[in-house]
């Protein structure tokens, strides 16, 4: 099959009909002005024999398009990032719940046992030789807990690493870790970039957004941006602002980050001069509720 009319056969003029992968790029970058009898079109300047073989076609070219899109979006920096924060949390979450079930289990045999993941390491480490743990299985479960917590450690420094290269403002302002959880819960820096600061305030409250919205809880001020020091620093009554004026630097950033990457010292200062403006109300107003 071949265009015998480039002009009138349309975003396939130009397309050799075995070139799937030159189809899949028209089908991912063409447009058209206005809509056309595509099929019919095909038929005529004989890109197809009848509409159906178009539509076989064209379902090939979108489906490879599809493919390409999708591994080209997983290989991206921001989408390594995703998959690295997210990795560590779970390792450090799974650690965490299977040091309590270590911690358990050898108290039932040694009342001195500890707790958390430091004893696991003492163990896996045979920092303690006095366990009464004939079938071993409690230190190797402990050399597992301790392997995992390893590897959440390793992928921190990952993450620290690569998060300033993908969103070098945003890692300023948040801090690397907060700021790869962002991208994360965003799905990417390209969605992060495009959510308005007060979605970006409340990201990882959902199930407390939720709540509110069914009129059983008051609104979240903040979701994951609690962690920042900016309001953590900043006395309870006051946090929902000093949320807001975070969120807000933070929508900025993302969106430098994501359509010039050009770094902003600026940003910096100006959230740090809006912070110390809403913790100096403290002293000013006895702390009275900004809400």
């Amino acid at each position: 099959m071949t265009a015998t009319d480039p002009e009138r056969s349309g975003w396939f003029s130009a397309v050799d009909p075995t070139d799937l992968e030159a189809a899949a790029e028209v089908v991912r970058t063409g447009s058209a002005d206005e809509p056309r009898d595509w099929p019919a079109l095909a038929v005529e300047s004989g890109v197809a024999d009848d509409a159906e073989e178009y539509y076989d076609a064209l379902k090939e070219a979108t489906t490879a398009a599809a493919r390409a899109e999708v591994t080209e979006r997983e290989g991206a920096d921001d989408r390594q990032l995703v998959h690295a924060v997210r990795a560590m949390d779970d390792c450090e979450r799974t650690a965490n719940e299977l040091a309590e079930r270590l911690a358990e289990w050898a108290g039932t045999v040694d009342p001195d046992a500890g707790t958390g993941v430091d004893y696991a390491r003492e163990l896996a480490t045979g920092e303690r030789t006095d366990l009464e743990d004939a079938d071993g299985q409690i230190v190797s479960l402990a050399e597992r807990v301790a392997d995992l917590a390893g590897e959440a450690e390793k992928l921190r420094e990952f993450v620290e690493r690569r998060t300033p290269t993908v969103a070098p403002n945003l890692a300023a302002l948040a801090g690397p870790v907060l700021a790869a959880r962002l991208i994360s819960l965003a799905g990417g820096l390209e969605s992060l970039a495009k959510k308005p600061s007060g979605t970006i305030q409340v990201l990882g409250a959902e199930d407390a957004l939720f709540a509110h919205l069914r009129g059983h809880a008051p609104s979240p001020k903040h979701g994951i941006i609690y962690t920042h020091e900016a309001i953590q620093g900043t006395h309870p009554e006051h946090r929902g602002s000093a949320a807001r004026a975070l969120a807000g630097k933070l929508a900025i950033a993302a969106r430098v980050d994501h359509y010039s990457g050009e770094r902003k010292p600026e940003l910096d200062a100006e959230l740090a001069d809006r912070i110390e403006t809403i913790q100096a109300r403290t002293a000013d107003d006895g702390g009275e509720n900004d809400e």
